[in-house]
């Protein structure tokens, strides 16, 4: 037992009029730990649901993320110059929409803007659909490439996936933890603006619930991090809804404080209709076709979220001209070649 981990679920799993927030130092002792399964499994069980309860602090984030910064992976880059994009998007997967995230990452990267992406296999709570899976369909097993290759790939490409199942090995214990609880900790909301880079990167992270946004604005400025971009997105995705305005919060340093933009889509002409996620088959098939360039029913959020994100990295000068951007990176084949470069370097 150790009696150091023990002062910390005191402290945070004391009741609503007599708990305490951690300091960002303590939290980093207590992340590093979990990961290093220094406590008893009773000890790191009886935090995270009490961490949970408590519900965290942007300083306790900040701490957290300290410790995955210390013991997690990195990736560099040398053949871009500028900062990379990191998706923020939650592990445990989709169930309800269909997820063009993947889309989004060829559509930026085939326009010179490097992207990373991070998640593992299928976890709980959701279990649904991961990244790695679709990439996986696409004929990309990243859960197969080392970190040395995966880094160069990511030279030679601009696309880079730290897949932590096989990258972080660290992490592996604290999911079975999840599944036991059956509750996603607030690791879960830590890993949503987790930057696995060397440098300055643009940290987009999607969430579901309002105060979220707050906690991970306040953790990115106490670590210093200048740019980032929070996405109301499809089940806390960074997909841009349609069935409702996308609220999007970008970081203004000269003020402090978040920059607002909504953005509806029946102002640009498409739809309010999301895509459900019928079956992963139906999905990829979906996806293939778009990467061809032929018209589904899910080619229009592609081009819809392609557009936003083509727009906010300063590829096109407004939503509009991303429009005609994203179709035409998608009809051309730029795009379906970008993936086949990747297929060829593997």
């Amino acid at each position: 037992m150790s009696h150091i981990f023990r002062e910390f679920i005191r402290k945070i799993g004391s009741g609503n009029h007599t708990s305490e927030n951690l300091t960002r130092q303590e939290a980093y002792t207590a992340m590093k730990m979990m990961l290093l399964a220094e406590p008893t499994p009773a000890q790191i069980g009886a935090f995270l649901i009490a961490h949970r309860i408590k519900r965290p602090t942007g300083e306790e984030l900040a701490g957290m993320l300290d410790a995955y910064d210390e013991l997690g992976p990195k990736l560099a880059l040398t053949n871009y110059d500028e900062n990379p994009i990191v998706f923020g998007i939650p592990y445990d997967g989709r169930i309800r929409t269909a997820p063009v995230n993947i889309i989004t990452t060829l559509l930026l990267t085939t326009a010179g803007k490097p992207v990373i992406m991070h998640g593992g296999d299928r976890y709980p709570t959701k279990y649904g659909l991961p990244l790695v899976e679709i990439w996986q369909n696409l004929g990309i097993n990243w859960a197969k490439v080392c970190l040395e290759k995966t880094q160069k790939i990511f030279n030679t490409t601009g696309i880079g996936f730290i897949h932590t199942t096989s990258h972080f090995s660290l992490t592996q214990s604290l999911w079975e933890y999840r599944e036991q609880l059956g509750k996603r900790p607030p690791l879960a909301t830590m890993e949503l603006i987790w930057c696995p880079y060397v440098g300055n990167a643009h940290i987009v992270a999607g969430f579901v619930h309002p105060p979220t946004e707050g906690m991970l604005q306040a953790a990115l400025e106490m670590r210093g991090v200048k740019q980032y971009t929070f996405i109301k997105g499809l089940e806390g995705s960074t997909d841009l809804p349609k069935d409702r305005t996308a609220i999007i919060g970008t970081s203004c340093f000269e003020l402090q404080e978040l920059k607002r933009l909504n953005l509806a889509s029946r102002d640009y002409e498409f739809s309010s209709k999301n895509v459900p996620l019928y079956s992963t088959e139906q999905l990829m098939t979906d996806i293939k076709s778009i990467l061809i360039g032929e018209s589904n029913d899910l080619m229009e959020t592609a081009i819809w979220n392609g557009a936003f994100y083509l727009w906010h990295s300063g590829v096109s000068p407004d939503m509009s001209a991303g429009i005609d951007k994203a179709r035409e990176l998608l009809h051309s084949g730029l795009v379906a070649a970008k993936l086949h470069q990747l297929l060829q370097i593997l």
